[in-house]
């Protein structure tokens, strides 16, 4: 195939030394891999396979959501072939999301299989934890390298308040069925919120040190019409100086293949890590793209630019049509984002659960 170069421009400034597209080799890069624009090569997908979910967390939708009817929303059968497309081009690290993926019906079907891709090295879930009582053990036996868990409090009213119908419970007995299963480095993430969840930050740490569990705090980002979000907002600096007076933090070099920043403490194996859309944003790195459950590809979280691959899907038998939508996309990936300005009247309107965890 050859390497066309889409016409469209890009909106956000940045360095344009590359052609986007599929890497004709020799070179930095091996070849038959996506580069962007500005030279960042795509290594991993964020698939959601689902904008449905059991809870209805207050930063990610609204309290009375409308979902997809199911004719809008990808097969089983077509999110794999995404994703070997995807896996085709280079990408070794992909992560199923949602909503909640475990509450898509016949999901382990899928998992199973995009376990099985040849070239796929880092297969992960992104979870809210309350099917992992059932599906931890499979999970495993399917391939899935690791596990993300939601949990922004530790207390179970604020739980159900944050949630609006999650039970703490559950997703406790989702963690140890993981733990029990054998998964390593499985990471707790946790949205932060003034406020709201300010005075856990500590206790969360201190859970995940007990259990042997990563955790990530991730800055509130604005998508979705949701308000209040500038006074609930807080910077990854304040939440780590808060838990230095608690904790000897030591900057950490190691990488997940995701944007956090991690931090070591003294005598444990956890990490602690910051995800900072806001404060320090991860772009000038950005490897990583989004598919939505409607087949929506977004090669930017924090811009409506996309290319809807599900009609392209539905009329092309030998993905030779995928293929070429995916590499043309490289073209609409910008440089970055600013979610600065977008805190109370976002300029992304859709929802956290409707672009994928």
């Amino acid at each position: 195939m050859q390497n066309e170069t889409p016409s469209s421009e890009l909106t956000s400034a940045g360095p344009a030394d590359f052609r986007p597209g599929i890497v004709p080799g020799p070179g930095k890069h091996k070849a038959g891999t996506l580069l962007d624009k500005y030279g960042r090569r795509i290594t991993y997908i964020r698939l959601s396979i689902t904008d449905r979910c059991d809870f209805r967390c207050t930063y990610c939708m609204a309290e009375n959501m409308s979902f997809l009817p199911r004719r809008e929303v990808m097969s089983l059968e077509e999110c794999l072939r995404v994703a070997e497309v995807f896996v085709g081009l280079g990408v070794t690290k992909l992560r199923v999301t949602g909503g909640e993926p475990l509450v898509r019906k016949d999901a382990m079907w899928l998992i199973e299989r995009l376990g099985a891709l040849p070239g796929l090295e880092n297969l992960v879930l992104t979870t809210n934890g309350s099917q992992l009582e059932r599906f931890a053990v499979p999970l495993r036996a399917a391939g899935v390298k690791r596990i993300n868990i939601s949990l922004d409090s530790l207390n179970p009213e604020r739980f159900r308040k944050i949630t609006r119908i999650g039970e703490l419970s559950k997703v406790l007995q989702g963690i140890q069925a993981a733990r029990d299963a054998g998964f390593a480095r499985t990471k707790l993430n946790a949205v932060m919120m003034r406020g709201v969840n300010d005075d856990e930050f500590v206790d969360l740490v201190r859970f995940a040190i007990d259990h042997e569990l990563d955790i990530s705090f991730i800055e509130e980002m604005p998508l979705g019409e949701i308000q209040g979000r500038r006074n609930t907002y807080i910077s990854s600096e304040e939440t780590r100086e808060l838990l230095a007076g608690h904790f000897e933090l030591l900057p950490s070099t190691e990488n997940s293949g995701g944007p956090a920043r991690y931090w070591r403490t003294p005598g444990s194996e956890s990490r602690i890590g910051f995800i900072s859309p806001h404060s320090h944003n991860f772009c000038d790195t950005c490897n990583r793209v989004r598919i939505t459950a409607k087949g929506e590809l977004y090669p930017c979280l924090g811009q409506n630019d996309a290319v809807n691959l599900l009609p392209i899907l539905r009329a092309d038998n030998d993905n030779a049509g995928v293929r070429q939508s995916i590499v043309d996309s490289m073209g609409i990936k910008p440089y970055g984002h600013d979610f600065t300005r977008q805190m109370d009247a976002p300029q992304v309107v859709r929802f956290m659960s409707m672009t994928g965890g």
